[in-house]
């Protein structure tokens, strides 16, 4: 994925004075607004998801067993990230990141517009399939058009970055507060729409603004030659038609399509592994580093597995054990989800702060991996102190938890795509910074997968053991850290 290492070789055509966006150059502006409401739209249909699927007719829903939705749930959001190695490939051999961005987006919108509309599986088969590729290609391009208005050396840029990540997490704030009061007053379809509207919003605030973007950006870094454009186009047609076939003989059907994600990320992941170790222009020290990063892929599938499990067995949980009464008025369910923005709001400049301050003395990166692993399974096992039965359960007391989700992710999400980066073979950085993103997808379908054994009347063994199994991994990762970064050779 260039798109994430090549913007520090195009020339940005912001002026060193453009200080119209809060001291930055005016296209952050846009780029903050299309992301905001692109998140905004993203965590507000996923907000309440879940529970249109496995919610029974007389409450609007699809009456989908809980174990079905929550497969599909995981096999979306493992979709969104693989779908953004076709986001940046795009970007890097077609349509330039600018480009991407903007048609990323309109599929998302589309996505949301047919997910509201087309009643039925039909919609949320045609909504998510569209929301997960547009998301990919958002997600693929967006920081990379941020790092493309600053020079390399100019010291608005970790700043102008920080402004950027608190667009995306206002949107996620503010959307699953929105969706979830039209889907209570309204219905599911209303809530889909609004999400449908916010993109609006937002792709009409980015078209207005666009133009104000480098121009490099509009371009492919390493487009592809004539002679190649055939043969891609080809294989995406085949890649098509298989889909559909698999779809329509029952292959790949609803209950199984966290398994699917599964084993076409495993095999994706194991063959860019594969590829780079047996390649013989990578030298030693090369090799070394890409051997490290395999544990350390290991410990993100497992943290991912349990983290992302805040938009299946959590919004389960909200539902079914939650106390959601706040002084005679039922909270919706999906205001849960609006918890971890504000945690990362306040936390995130925290912990900035302190590794800046730390600087070198800072802990290592298989340490932070091993900690925020650890910590992901002790806010699992702390689900098993909360007071048993039905909607009994303290807000207080989810919050809580929720606030140990987000210390673990902050140890681990920042560093990991930074850490891809820096252990990747020359000649590979596109590839390695793929298997970063095929272990968030991996763990993503896995949340799925096990969210499908979460039985809220009888949780006490699903959450004792994938705690402990979280806390075990952690520890090992722990215990190998000095050898994992003899393996790093150099790299912190």
């Amino acid at each position: 994925m260039s798109t994430t290492t090549d913007d520090v070789r195009r020339p940005p055509v912001a002026e060193a004075d453009d200080r119209a966006f809060f001291g930055h150059p005016r296209p952050l502006a846009n780029l903050f607004g299309v992301e905001m409401w692109e998140r905004f739209s993203f965590y507000g249909m996923q907000g309440i998801l879940l529970i249109y699927l496995y919610y029974g007719a007389a409450e609007r829903g699809l009456g989908i067993s809980e174990a079905t939705a929550t497969q599909i749930v995981g096999a979306y959001g493992g979709g969104v990230y693989l779908a953004t190695i076709v986001g940046a490939w795009l970007a890097d051999r077609v349509l330039g990141p600018e480009r991407t961005l903007f048609y990323a987006a309109v599929v998302v919108m589309s996505g949301h517009i047919a997910l509201s509309a087309i009643p039925g599986l039909a919609g949320v088969t045609v909504g998510l399939v569209l929301i997960a590729l547009g998301s990919g290609g958002v997600k693929a391009n967006a920081s990379s058009l941020v790092g493309s208005l600053y020079a390399e050396d100019d010291e608005r840029r970790d700043g102008g970055f920080s402004l950027f990540y608190m667009g995306i997490n206002i949107g996620a704030f503010a959307g699953p507060l929105l969706t979830g009061l039209l889907q209570e007053d309204w219905g599911f379809h209303a809530g889909f729409a609004l999400a449908a509207v916010g993109m609006a919003a937002g792709l009409l605030q980015y078209s207005i603004g666009r133009r104000r973007l480098p121009d490099a950006t509009r371009a492919a870094p390493h487009p592809l030659a004539a002679t190649e454009r055939l043969r891609y186009a080809g294989a995406a047609v085949v890649a098509l038609g298989l889909l559909v076939v698999l779809l329509v003989s029952g292959v790949v059907a609803a209950d199984n399509l966290s398994d699917t994600v599964i084993w076409v990320t495993v095999v994706a992941a194991v063959a860019y592994f594969a590829v780079m170790l047996a390649n013989r222009r990578i030298s030693s020290v090369e090799r070394s580093r890409v051997w490290s990063f395999v544990p350390l892929f290991v410990t993100n599938v497992v943290f991912w597995s349990l983290y992302q499990q805040q938009f299946t067995v959590v919004t389960i949980y909200s539902d079914k054990r939650l106390d959601r009464d706040l002084f005679g008025w039922e909270m919706p369910v999906s205001w849960v989800q609006s918890i971890n923005p504000v945690f990362i709001i306040a936390l995130a400049p925290v912990f900035a702060a302190v590794w800046t301050r730390l600087g070198p003395r800072q802990p290592s990166t298989p340490v932070k991996f091993g900690i925020g692993t650890v910590l992901m399974g002790a806010a699992f096992l702390l689900f098993l102190l909360v007071p048993g039965g039905e909607n009994t359960a303290p807000l207080l007391a989810l919050a809580g938890i929720l606030l140990v989700f987000t210390i673990a992710e902050l140890f681990i999400s920042p560093v990991g795509l930074s850490l891809s980066t820096k252990l990747a073979p020359r000649q590979f950085a596109t590839q390695m910074v793929a298997l970063y993103f095929l272990s968030i997808a991996l763990g993503t379908a896995m949340s799925g997968k096990l969210a499908g054994s979460y039985d809220w009347t009888d949780e006490t063994a699903y959450f004792l053991w994938l705690g402990l199994a979280a806390v075990a991994t952690g520890v090992v990762v722990l215990l190998a850290t000095r050898p994992i970064r003899r393996l790093m050779a150099g790299v912190h």
